[in-house]
């Protein structure tokens, strides 16, 4: 059976996918909301992880819903996770999609979906949705890290990698005039991950 992954080319969404490989059939996708071509890094990290990848294009119509929610509630939270419900209901709506996953976890305030949403998105969808981390605290997150994936890790801003905060920031840069000052108050400072390669054993 195969599983449809929400990738972003960091560390959870990796360890997702590999976390389910010896129970299905695993294909990671990328959401692209056209603004930056950040699917081009989560294809790179998808190839070292030896899992085929295809990248979903969402409109930028998303994003700029996305960016009025972040500029009325002065930060990214309600904006990101509806991007992620964006992407979710377009990977559910394919035909061939049965099973979909993603690598939010037990501590994730967001994005996350809550358990009407989840029986919303099942039941509307026929298909099933799965969170293989969602039991895993951080610091398992990080043991399992070490075993399975080599990452760098900066500020979320300085990484290169396909999450939604990615293209968020660049869209408000490009479409304010205060586009940069608008991003370094309302996205709080954090650390992100990319994967550069997996560790076989």
């Amino acid at each position: 059976m195969k599983v449809s992954v929400l990738f972003s080319s960091g560390k959870d969404s990796s360890l997702a996918a590999i976390l389910l490989e010896p129970f299905f059939q695993v294909e990671l996708v990328t959401i692209s909301f056209g603004i930056e071509p950040t699917h081009e890094v989560a294809a790179e990290s998808a190839l070292k992880l030896g899992f085929p990848h295809s990248v979903m294009a969402l409109p930028s119509s998303c994003i700029r819903e996305a960016a009025s929610m972040l500029m009325e509630d002065g930060s990214p939270g309600g904006a990101i996770n509806y991007l992620h419900q964006q992407a979710l209901e377009a990977v559910c709506s394919k035909s061939h999609t049965h099973v979909v996953a993603d690598g939010t976890r037990r501590d994730d305030r967001v994005p996350l979906l809550t358990m009407p949403q989840v029986q919303s998105l099942e039941d509307r969808h026929n298909i099933i949705y799965i969170r293989p981390l969602f039991g895993y605290g951080r610091s398992a997150i990080d043991a399992l890290v070490k075993q399975h994936l080599e990452i760098e890790q900066a500020q979320s801003d300085k990484v290169n990698k396909a999450d939604y905060e990615a293209e968020l920031r660049a869209f408000i840069r490009k479409q304010y005039i205060e586009g940069e000052s608008i991003v370094e108050r309302s996205f709080p400072s954090h650390i992100q991950s990319h994967v550069i390669d997996r560790i076989y054993h």
